[in-house]
């Protein structure tokens, strides 16, 4: 019992170190033989065996697919052999290719070296006979420099001496002979000499010709900018000679009426834009565009003493700094008691007004087309341009131009102020016409003031006048519209005797159409200041002050519709007391009305006849005198006065259902009249008496329902509902408790 114990372990052992290592067996290998050899137990053995017997069929498995492949994979074996031919036969190809590639591109680097061995032997050859021909050229030009000057050949001479620089420029490293170009420096320095002096004696005798062809000397020369600055100073003494002269002869004309500063100012611009345009080339051509700049630079200078001086003496000449003075004296004297001498005559103040505006318009116009020249050049000096612009608009000319505005301003004014104040004065009524000439000459002049001052292009003039116009229709023209309509008891003077009086009528109707004209006439001369100022002054900045100015402008049309409403009122004041009694005579009449009555009132109108003879007899008189605005104001205002009055008649009566009816006829032969008499609706003056009419026509109380709220359709109720109910308490036949059960 004792031995068999050991034996059973070792079993146990076996059988666990052959389950362990079977499962990872490789069969076929030389450690599953060992493996196999060095089992001892029955049961590993079995397991063992059959785990072999398993991987046995498996193979013979894999087998039997790899053989099931074999046709295919000998056929493509088969194809592989053919293409190794072909290849072959590419890869001896492809060998032969690369031994003639490889040869031609020997050939190739050898051939390139030669040629870029060649190309560099040629280059030196061509720079070496360049600079054999630039020796050659260089002896040449030293001699012809020499002959040119012996005979007097300047222009040649100059080429000469430009074409030995220029040569001597490019071989500067050539080692060229330093006697030439002291020979041909001191020749070319000669040769400077006698081109001054040339061009410096033909200056003293004005001869164009001979400055030109010596001028143009300067640029071969290499003096290109002492050129410029000669010939830029002989242009300036040509045109202050000739501005001197014509000055002079201003002068000694000064004697008599009609001086012609005016056409002196414009030679004076039209020599210097000639001398630019004429000479642009020349300018050019010594230094460019910037030449160009430097040129009307230099002139503008000449402009600005010139210039100043026409002007000055213009206004020496004109006595524009009296004047003013006058001018202020009498505008203060004018609000002194007893006032004071009368002042300057408007008529030859506007003689002088033109005179300044064709020489402000002239300086504007010189100045603009000036500017827009240099910003026409494309390749100047960036630093030239602010230059030359603010010698524009800061030179001596600028500032005098300045003083001459200050006077336009103040001229202006008081022509715009004493020939609005005549046209008041002397206002009278114009046959055909609705309105008196005040209000037609008055806006005559202040566009035709309007328009000079927008013709200055100076927007300071255009704000001082726009604002003078403003505070003139403000002031003593809206004073002057209003004269007529704030008489004492105009109603007593418009009737005598229950007839209008005609004349008074006419009166009266002419103040009211004064009014509604005039502003009219405000919005249109806005639109055209507007319109005017929108080409002239593009600036924003500039914009906006003038937009500030027409608002001023605007509010004068505003104040002149109140003063005509408030007229309006009045005369309608004047009506409606003879148009009242008969409208309270409507209280009497009974609207709780049988169908005889009904009937009879049919044939019989009680009271809208009437009313609307009185109407005619005392409305529609002035229909002619009127415009058509101010009459239909005038009618709508008369109908709101009757309306109201019936509405309130209406509330305080009873009503049967035909005199429902009757109230509808009624509003209906009103609303007929009246639209006939308007051009503007009347209907919705009539709307509230029209629905109340409308409810008094319902046959049973609840039928409101069928015309409130969404069931309204179109029509807009315009009674409120505490009035809807107030009105079917009007008919006797409907019961108040129906009338409180509504709904509304």
């Amino acid at each position: 019992m004792m031995g068999a114990i050991p034996e059973a372990n070792g079993n146990v052992a076996d059988e666990e170190n052959g389950s362990s290592v079977g499962g990872s067996i490789d069969f076929g290998t030389a450690e599953a033989v060992q493996y196999v050899r060095s089992l001892t137990d029955v049961g590993a053995m079995t397991r063992l065996l059959h785990e072999c017997i398993a991987h046995q069929r498996a193979v013979d498995v894999e087998l039997d697919e790899l053989l099931s492949q074999r046709t295919d994979l000998d056929r493509h074996l088969l194809q592989l052999q053919r293409s190794s031919d072909v290849l072959d036969i590419v890869n001896s190809d492809a060998d032969y290719m690369l031994s003639n590639v490889a040869s031609t591109s020997d050939l190739a680097d050898q051939v390139s070296r030669k040629v870029r061995e060649l190309d560099l032997a040629q280059s030196r050859v061509r720079n070496t006979l360049l600079r054999i021909d630039a020796i050659v050229e260089r002896a040449n030009s030293l001699e012809g420099v020499h002959r040119a000057l012996e005979a007097e050949d300047y222009e040649s001479a100059a080429c000469y001496v430009q074409t030995f620089l220029q040569i001597d420029a490019q071989y500067k490293d050539s080692g060229s002979d330093q006697l030439q170009r002291d020979r041909l420096l001191a020749a070319k320095k000669q040769l400077e000499g006698i081109v001054r002096k040339k061009l410096s004696a033909a200056v003293d005798q004005r001869d164009h010709p001979a400055i030109l062809r010596f001028i143009r000397l300067f640029t071969p020369l290499g003096v290109e900018e002492e050129g410029l600055q000669v010939y830029v100073g002989y242009l300036k003494k040509v045109i202050a000679m000739r501005s001197r002269m014509e000055f002079e002869q201003l002068v000694e004309m000064m004697d008599q009426q009609n001086v012609n500063f005016v056409g002196c100012l414009t030679n004076l611009f039209k020599d210097i834009v000639l001398a630019i345009e004429e000479n642009s080339e020349i300018l050019s051509g010594l230094c460019g565009e910037d030449g160009i700049v430097y040129a009307i630079c230099e002139l503008q200078e000449e402009c600005d003493s010139r210039g100043s001086v026409i002007l000055n003496k213009y206004m020496e000449y004109r006595q524009l700094a009296k004047l003013s003075s006058e001018i202020n004296a009498h505008n203060t004297n004018l609000l002194a008691v007893g006032g004071g001498p009368e002042g300057p005559d408007p008529r030859e103040v506007e003689l002088y007004l033109e005179e300044i505006l064709n020489l402000m318009q002239l300086g504007e116009d010189y100045t603009e087309f000036m500017i827009s020249k240099i910003k026409a050049l494309t390749s100047v000096d960036p630093e030239l341009l602010p230059r030359a612009t603010k010698a524009f608009r800061s030179g001596s000319f600028s500032k005098v131009a300045q003083d001459l505005t200050g006077f336009y301003v103040i001229l202006e004014g008081f022509f715009m102020v004493e020939n609005v104040r005549k046209a008041i004065k002397i206002d009278e009524q114009v046959p055909d016409s609705l309105t008196t000439s005040m209000v037609d000459d008055v806006f005559y002049v202040l566009q035709s003031c309007l328009r000079r001052a927008i013709s200055t292009s100076n927007i300071s003039s255009v704000v001082a006048v726009l604002s003078g116009a403003s505070s003139l229709l403000g002031n003593e023209y809206h004073e002057a519209l209003q004269h007529k309509t704030r008489e004492p008891n105009l109603g007593a003077k418009l009737f005598f005797g229950g007839v209008g009086v005609q004349k008074t009528g006419t009166e009266i109707a002419t103040a009211l159409n004064n009014m509604d004209v005039s502003s009219e006439y405000v919005l249109k001369l806005k639109h055209e200041i507007e319109e005017q100022c929108a080409e002239v002054f593009p600036a924003p900045a500039d914009r906006e002050k003038v937009k500030s100015c027409l608002t001023e402008l605007a509010d004068s049309s505003n104040a002149f519709k109140q003063a005509l409403n408030a007229g309006i009122e009045q005369l309608v004041a004047t009506i409606t007391p003879r148009i009242r009694p008969l409208l309270d005579s409507v209280g009497t009449i009974s609207y709780e009305l049988s169908e005889a009555e009904y009937a009879d009132n049919e044939v019989n109108d009680p009271w809208v006849q009437r009313l609307l003879h009185a109407v005619e007899s005392n409305v529609a008189w002035l229909q002619p005198l009127m415009t058509a605005n101010n009459y239909d104001t005038f009618v709508h205002l008369i109908i709101d006065f009757i309306v109201k009055r019936l509405e309130v008649i209406m509330m305080q009566k009873r009503f049967s259902q035909l005199g429902g009816l009757q109230l509808d006829r009624d509003a209906r032969a009103l609303v007929s009249h009246f639209s006939a008499m308007t051009q503007r609706t009347v209907r919705d003056k009539f709307a509230r008496l029209t629905q109340m009419a409308t409810i008094l026509n319902l046959e049973k109380v609840s039928e409101i329902l069928d015309f409130w709220g969404e069931n309204s359709g179109p029509m807009t109720w315009r009674l409120t509902p505490a009035e809807v109910r107030r009105v079917l308490g009007l008919r006797v036949d409907f019961k108040s408790e129906a009338i409180a059960a509504l709904k509304l």
